[in-house]
């Protein structure tokens, strides 16, 4: 009987103590990604698509891709059509040759600073913009908010430009901005103005590139802090 009852307490005296213990609830697996899809996207543009004087994997489209497969936004193909140079002419025969048929869920286009270090007329650029445009909402089946226009950047910053007007290469880009900005709102797309970041270089040389002109993947960086959060929503 004695043997039994300090059996009895020594229950008790355990599930008093028990009340009063910590718990301890399962690890969470912080670190783990959840792939939401696999995402197609296609790059338009010039230089500053290609990412001239960087490496491939520092320029901006792939610096996007990263970025977005850091969130689970696994993006399985990116095409690029840009070459150093190209104009929106060379562009848009560029995509015709191209000949693609495919659709993406993510299309960027960043052009025109060479129509405008060329001297091109700013009417044709406005007309030529909108066609790829609208060959990117194409390519983007129809899907307006899932294409994302970028501003040209302000190469007047540059060490390039010395030398040069840089208060006329300023105004000049301000001015092709403007329509490709007002085409791009008439056609309700995204836009994001990345030209103020690259002012940013005139008082930080670590913005630009080996050859003194094109971005450094540290602005390209800063470019994509800003677009991610404008492309994440359109693929949820």
């Amino acid at each position: 009987m004695k043997t039994l009852l300090l059996a009895l307490f020594s229950l008790l005296s355990l599930a008093g103590c028990s009340r009063n213990a910590p718990t301890f609830e399962p690890a969470s697996p912080v670190d783990t990604v959840v792939v939401k899809g696999k995402y197609q996207y296609l790059a338009l543009g010039d230089s500053y698509t290609i990412g001239q004087s960087v490496n491939l994997s520092e320029s901006f489209p792939y610096q996007l891709k990263a970025q977005l497969g850091q969130k689970g936004y696994s993006v399985a193909d990116l095409k690029i059509i840009a070459v150093t140079g190209w104009t929106t002419a060379n562009l848009i025969n560029a995509i015709q040759q191209a000949n693609l048929t495919q659709k993406y869920d993510i299309v960027t286009l960043l052009i025109g600073v060479n129509n405008q270090y060329q001297g091109m007329s700013q009417a044709d650029y406005r007309t030529q913009f909108v066609q790829l445009l609208n060959t990117a909402i194409g390519f983007a089946n129809g899907n307006k908010m899932r294409v994302f226009v970028l501003s040209i950047p302000d190469y007047s910053v540059t060490p390039f430009a010395t030398g040069y007007n840089k208060t006329q290469i300023a105004t000049e880009i301000d001015q092709y901005n403007a329509i490709n900005k007002d085409e791009s709102t008439k056609a309700g797309v995204n836009y994001l103005n990345i030209t103020d970041i690259s002012r940013l270089a005139a008082t930080d040389q670590s913005l630009i590139a080996y050859d003194g002109l094109h971005p450094s993947a540290k602005m390209y960086g800063l470019w994509v802090s800003t677009l991610q959060f404008m492309v994440t929503p359109q693929l949820k």
